[in-house]
C-alpha cells in the first residue's frame, strides 16, 4: 500500500513558501502507515512537499494495491486547501493506471464524503479517522463490510457507518523512519532568536479531539463527536525520546488543539522531559481560560518556548457569538501577564471577519492585538471551512463561497473570505492584510523584537514584511 501526503505550499503560500512558512512532518500519513505495518502489511509513506516525484516512482517500481490520498493537515485550515494538491497527484495516477483502487481520507474529505466521492478522480473515500477503514480495506473485506467507507456501486453512491475512534494508547509511533525528517522546518517564529536552527523539526501530539464546539472551527469533523482523548505521557515521551536521539530533533510542535486542558496530563509530560534535561524548543495551544501558574512553571522548564493562544476577537461579543466568550478582556490580561512572566513567548491567533464583526469591532480585534503585542501575531480571515458550523450555516443561508478550494488557502491568491453582515469578503481581506503589515512594522513591535530575539530576527521580520501577498479580491 502507498499512503501520500499531497502538496501545493507555492500555490498556498505565495512568495512566503520559499522559506518563512513552516514545513511540518505529516503526522496523520505517519499515523496511518504505523498502524497498517504494525498489522502486518507493506507500506511506503510520500510527503509530495518534500520528495515530489517519489510517489509516482513508487508507483511504477512496486505497484501497490491501494493508494491512500491523506489531506489531513495539523491544524483546521490545513486539509480543505490541500485539496488542490490531492486532485493533482490523483489525476497523475490515474494517468498511469485507471483501475488501481484509490481512496481519499483525512478531515476535509470526513467533512463532505458525499461531495468529494462525486468531485474527485478517486475510488472511494474514508469518512473518519481512517485506521480500521484501511485495514478493513486490506483484509479483503467486501465494501459494504468496510467501516467508514464510501463508494460506488452500480453507479450509485454508498456509505457505511463511521469506524469507532481508536485509544490512542493503541497506536504505535507514527512512521518517521518511512520521512525525510532532516527536511522539514519549523515556523519562523518559533525559532526568533536562532533563525538559523529550524531545521530538523518534528510534530508529537498528546490528545485527540477536542471538547469545544467553536464555530469556526472543523477540526472534530475527521473525528466525528466533540471529545478529547488522552495519550499516555509515557507514549509521548517514548516519542520525543526517539525524535532526539535518531534525528537529533529539538525545535517540537504540540499539535493538540487543547495541550493545555488537563493539569495532570500537561505536568505529567513536562516532569518526564525535565527529567531528560533535554535542551528543547517546542511551542503549543492553549486557552486563555485554562492556563495557570503552575502549568506555565512547568511548560518553561521542559522547553515550553511559545504559547499559541486564539484570542479570536477583541469584541467580547464578537467572542461569544462563535462560542469563545467565556473570558474577558480583564483576564486576556491578566493571563498575558503569567506567561510572560513565566519567560514564555506568545504566539497570538486573530480573526478578522466573525459573524457581526464590522469595522469598528475588527478595529478592536487590531487594537487588542497592538496593546498584548505578542511576540508574534497570526492574522486570519474567517473561512466557513466544511465541517465547521459556519459553514452548514452558509450553505443553509446561501452564502457565496469559494468556487475552489484554493480560496480556502489564508495566504494564497485566491483567497476569499466569508462575508458579514456588514464587510464584503474583499474588505475583510484588505484590512487583514493592512494590519499584518501595519502590526509586524510598528516601532513598539520592533522594538521588543530587538531586544528580546536581536538584530537578526529583527531584519527577518523586516524582510518577511517585503512580501507582500498578491490577492485576486484586491486586484492584483
Amino acid at each position: 500500500m502507498l499512503i501520500i501526503k499531497p502538496g501545493a505550499q507555492k500555490k498556498l503560500y505565495q512568495d512566503l513558501s520559499t522559506s518563512i512558512s513552516g514545513l511540518e512532518p505529516p503526522l496523520w500519513a505517519a499515523l496511518l502507515a504505523a498502524f497498517i505495518r504494525e498489522k502486518g502489511f507493506s507500506i511506503d509513506l510520500v510527503d509530495v512537499e518534500i520528495e515530489a516525484d517519489k510517489a509516482i516512482e513508487i508507483f511504477n517500481s512496486q505497484h501497490p494495491k491501494l493508494v491512500a490520498v491523506v489531506v489531513s493537515g495539523t491544524n483546521p485550515s490545513a486539509s480543505t486547501m490541500n485539496m488542490v494538491g490531492a486532485r493533482v497527484i490523483l489525476e497523475e495516477i490515474n494517468k498511469i493506471d485507471t483501475d488501481l483502487p484509490t481512496i481519499l481520507a483525512g478531515l476535509h474529505p470526513s467533512a463532505l464524503p458525499e461531495r468529494t466521492l462525486k468531485e474527485e478522480p478517486v475510488t472511494m473515500v474514508c469518512e473518519g479517522e481512517g485506521f480500521y477503514t484501511l485495514l478493513d480495506l486490506l483484509s479483503g473485506k467486501q465494501p459494504k463490510d468496510v467501516r467508514g467507507l464510501w463508494y460506488r456501486e452500480d453507479n450509485k453512491l454508498m456509505s457505511n457507518p463511521r469506524a469507532s475512534l481508536v485509544d490512542p494508547n493503541d497506536l504505535p509511533m507514527p512512521a518517521w523512519d518511512l520521512l525525510p525528517m532532516h527536511k522539514y522546518r519549523a515556523h519562523n517564529w518559533h525559532c526568533f532568536g536562532r533563525l538559523n536552527e529550524r531545521s530538523p523539526y518534528g510534530v508529537i501530539y498528546t490528545s485527540l479531539g477536542c471538547p469545544f464546539s467553536c464555530s469556526f472551527c472543523c477540526i472534530n469533523a475527521i473525528f466525528g463527536e466533540h471529545k478529547i482523548r488522552y495519550r499516555d505521557p509515557k507514549k509521548v515521551i517514548e516519542e520525543i525520546d526517539f525524535l532526539v536521539r535518531k534525528y537529533d530533533i529539538k525545535n517540537i510542535k504540540i499539535l493538540d488543539e487543547m495541550f493545555d486542558l488537563n493539569d495532570k496530563h500537561v505536568i505529567g509530560i513536562c516532569d518526564l522531559i525535565i527529567e531528560r534535561k533535554y535542551d528543547l524548543n517546542i511551542w503549543a495551544y492553549a486557552r486563555v481560560d485554562t492556563i495557570n501558574e503552575r502549568k506555565l512553571n512547568k511548560m518553561k522548564k521542559a522547553g515550553i518556548n511559545w504559547l499559541g493562544i486564539g484570542f479570536e476577537s477583541g469584541s467580547k461579543k464578537i467572542r461569544e457569538r462563535v462560542i469563545k466568550g467565556g473570558f474577558d478582556d480583564n483576564r486576556i490580561k491578566s493571563m498575558i501577564k503569567m506567561i510572560r512572566d513565566a519567560g514564555i513567548c506568545i504566539g497570538g491567533n486573530f480573526i478578522f471577519g466573525l459573524p457581526g464583526d464590522n469595522l469598528d469591532t475588527m478595529e478592536e480585534t487590531l487594537e487588542l492585538a497592538e496593546e498584548i503585542n505578542c511576540d508574534y501575531s497570526n492574522f486570519y480571515v474567517a473561512m466557513a471551512y466544511p465541517g465547521s458550523r459556519l459553514y452548514e450555516e452558509a450553505v443553509a443561508d446561501k452564502v457565496p463561497l469559494p468556487d475552489s478550494w484554493l480560496g480556502y488557502s489564508q495566504y494564497g491568491y485566491e483567497t476569499q473570505p466569508l462575508p458579514t453582515e456588514y464587510l464584503s469578503p474583499s474588505e475583510i481581506l484588505r484590512f487583514r492584510d493592512n494590519a499584518f503589515q501595519e502590526y509586524h512594522g510598528s516601532q513598539s513591535y520592533q522594538d521588543m523584537i530587538l531586544g528580546k530575539f536581536g538584530e537578526d530576527t529583527l531584519q527577518h521580520v523586516k524582510d518577511m514584511l517585503k512580501s507582500r501577498l498578491k490577492r485576486r479580491l484586491l486586484g492584483d
